[in-house]
């Protein structure tokens, strides 16, 4: 990529919000409480990770309702919950208690753009989201535009968008720190979900905070294997968690991305490790960055040129919100990312001062158009297609 245009571009990348320390810095939230429902399905992705919990960790909050169509997890939810009215039926609970904001919590995607659907007619005005936000792109378009109609903020729980060290990073590579940015490489967990599926469960995180250095999706060209051999039509099959068609169990894709830098996503079954993996790095001329989701610190720096044997010792180095080497400052870091706080502060500072959540309805559907250009590549024998893509139903089907 040429580093003179990544410099001059890599300012868009702060929000204002990150530029003021979004969880030190940003205006001060009012006192008033918002009523918040929570959506569940036991069974079928609970809770998520903590979408029902963190409600509790904010004074500005509270359950007041949940629903869940299982009794048995309905019950368990409610005393966690603190005894709170309780219901089978989502949209029972949305026409009746009208709720200011709502928790879309269940992992599995196939209720997602439902109840958001219906938290919209509702009145809700925000709304936040476990990952995958949506199933195909026709879904990502319509909770878009409702989400404009209606002026509704809504957010998706890539929670390691939010993490303050991004900043830091971002004004580092802004000021060539690191040297010329050369590409982006991203792997999913690569456990027994490889391919297809772990594109759909963990590739959205690595390919969010994708986009956040390179900008939109432009086009994807893509392979997908299924055990060693090219897959075929013969191997689409329905996916877990409640995501729809999938295929492969090995997946090599390449994104032409906004700023010029290319993004490559990587996945293949059983290829991974607890230790290795998730995560993205941004290959420099001066050595790599190495995001790993979902640990702490979240970044960690080796300097050296990547492509030139050395006998020297490296050290990976980490990269907190107070700069390279330092000690991370933020004694609340792990309920500010892990536990969903920052985000959902993010969500409410959108929903009383204006503009839109770090991670709202347009990056999310970013990372549904990367998925589903993946399997359209694949549809078209790994030729490059343009995004968004032409048609916004599921690239699977037909």
């Amino acid at each position: 990529m040429n580093r003179r245009a990544f410099l001059a571009t890599s300012a868009a990348l702060l929000s204002p919000l990150l530029k003021k320390n979004a969880f030190a810095q940003a205006p001060q939230l009012s006192s008033k409480r918002h009523r918040v429902a929570v959506l569940g399905h036991t069974g079928h992705g609970n809770y998520g990770h903590g979408l029902d919990a963190v409600w509790r960790l904010i004074p500005q909050t509270q359950v007041v309702a949940l629903a869940d169509p299982d009794p048995v997890g309905r019950a368990a939810a409610k005393a966690k919950l603190g005894g709170v009215a309780d219901y089978a039926d989502y949209t029972v609970l949305l026409r009746e208690v009208q709720p200011d904001i709502v928790a879309v919590c269940p992992r599995h995607a196939h209720e997602h753009h439902g109840m958001i659907l219906a938290a919209i007619a509702a009145g809700a005005r925000g709304i936040y989201v476990e990952k995958p936000f949506v199933r195909t792109p026709a879904e990502a378009d319509e909770v878009q535009r409702l989400c404009r109609e209606k002026g509704v903020k809504l957010a998706v729980a890539h929670r390691n968008r939010y993490h303050p060290a991004l900043p830091v990073l971002a004004d580092l590579l802004a000021n060539g720190a690191f040297g010329s940015p050369l590409e982006i490489r991203a792997r999913g967990k690569e456990d027994q979900r490889g391919g297809g599926l772990d594109l759909w469960v963990l590739g959205p995180h690595v390919l969010n905070l994708g986009t956040y250095f390179a900008g939109k999706p432009r086009a994807c060209s893509a392979s997908i294997f299924e055990q060693g051999r090219p897959a075929t039509d013969a191997d689409i099959r329905e996916g877990d968690e409640g995501l729809g068609l999938l295929l492969g169990d090995e997946i090599h894709a390449r994104f032409e991305m906004e700023r010029g830098l290319p993004l490559f996503f990587d996945s293949k079954k059983n290829a991974g490790a607890r230790t290795a993996g998730f995560g993205l790095q941004l290959i420099c001329t001066a050595g790599v960055i190495d995001l790993r989701i979902d640990t702490e610190p979240l970044i960690h720096w080796l300097a050296g040129h990547p492509f030139k044997p050395t006998t020297d010792s490296r050290q990976w180095v980490p990269l907190t919100s107070a700069g390279l080497e330092k000690p991370e400052p933020l004694k609340s870091i792990g309920d500010l990312v892990a536990k969903h706080v920052g985000p959902v502060q993010d969500l409410l500072h959108a929903m009383e001062y204006g503009g839109e959540p770090l991670c709202g309805p347009e990056a999310a559907a970013d990372t549904v158009e990367m998925i589903h250009g993946v399997f359209t590549s694949y549809k078209r024998g790994g030729a490059s297609v343009t995004l968004p893509l032409e048609s916004r139903l599921h690239a699977l089907q037909g």
